[in-house]
């Protein structure tokens, strides 16, 4: 059962930011109510700026002792908005986690750069960390929302390019049907306490500029899953993307991918975004930094 501190923040949620979330039709204004948002909670100074296979980045570090692991961070909003500002907080929190430092990739958005534009700048950004020194079997992908089915692109992209696997990849609530094809986005239309069908459709639109929807890098539920290093999944029971998480899981396993799901009761969209106010946030980033420990000891 969700706490009550969760309860109250999904009550808040679904009639604040569901209800305006991509509802002006203006990307620039969207993008700054997400800025506005995101500071308001923000606490973590901004990491090292950097640049990685030519995509603009911020490094984070764990706040105690040398990073044992690292992680490939996509964020998410839509593939439209967001980015190492709005994310900076909870991705701090997973490297304090997982004894590791993070990449926060700013790559680009639609619908300046649509499809494929987002999966060729995570692959880029993997092949420099490569080229820089840095161990596969050291590194995770790692994303939420549209940022969670990035990853699983990127990994099948990352395959297909020939390049060494990393350790792992973790989906947090991941957007990884652009079809629109899942039960729950009509079931959980009302319980999701963040998106809806006609926000995602709308981002959607800017992201593939007309291309097909079905793609597997732009829809990894629809790709050769097969050779993908292990997954966490983790999404929220309350969320229109539900049954994303869960095919998304069912694909996997079936393509032989060491896949462990996580379905968190009554838990809203990305609900990491909120650990300092809802303990459910905490504990589902101590399962992300154990699986990370677990995969790359």
């Amino acid at each position: 059962m969700a706490s009550i501190r969760s309860k109250l923040l999904a009550s808040t949620m679904r009639v604040t930011m569901k209800k305006m979330l991509g509802r002006s039709g203006d990307v620039e204004k969207e993008r700054r109510f997400l800025d506005k948002m995101s500071g308001m909670t923000a606490s973590r100074k901004p990491g090292q700026s950097t640049e990685m296979g030519g995509v603009p980045a911020e490094w984070l570090h764990c706040a105690s002792g040398e990073p044992q692991r690292t992680i490939l961070y996509l964020h998410g909003g839509g593939y439209a908005l967001g980015g190492p500002d709005s994310h900076r907080d909870m991705v701090g929190d997973i490297v304090d986690a997982a004894q590791a430092k993070a990449l926060i990739l700013d790559y680009r958005l639609g619908p300046e750069t649509p499809f494929p534009g987002a999966v060729d700048d995570a692959v880029a950004g993997y092949k420099a960390l490569l080229d820089d020194g840095e161990l596969p079997e050291k590194i995770f992908l790692a994303g939420d929302s549209a940022g969670g089915g990035l990853t699983a692109a990127a990994l099948v992209a990352i395959k297909d390019a020939g390049l060494p696997m990393p350790a792992g990849g973790v989906c947090i609530s991941p957007w990884a049907d652009l079809t629109f094809a899942g039960r729950s986005m009509h079931t959980k239309a009302l319980s999701d306490a963040m998106l809806s069908k006609e926000t995602l459709s709308w981002m959607g639109g800017l992201y593939l500029a007309g291309q097909d929807a079905s793609h597997p890098l732009a829809s990894p539920i629809f790709a050769d899953l097969s050779g993908l290093p292990p997954l966490l999944i983790q999404v929220g029971g309350d969320e229109v993307l539900l049954d994303d998480a869960l095919r998304l899981h069912d694909v996997a396993k079936a393509a032989g991918v060491d896949s462990t799901l996580e379905v968190w009761d009554e838990m809203m969209h990305v609900w990491h975004l909120m650990a300092k106010f809802v303990p459910e946030g905490k504990l589902a980033i101590k399962a992300m930094g154990e699986f990370m420990v677990k995969h790359a000891p």
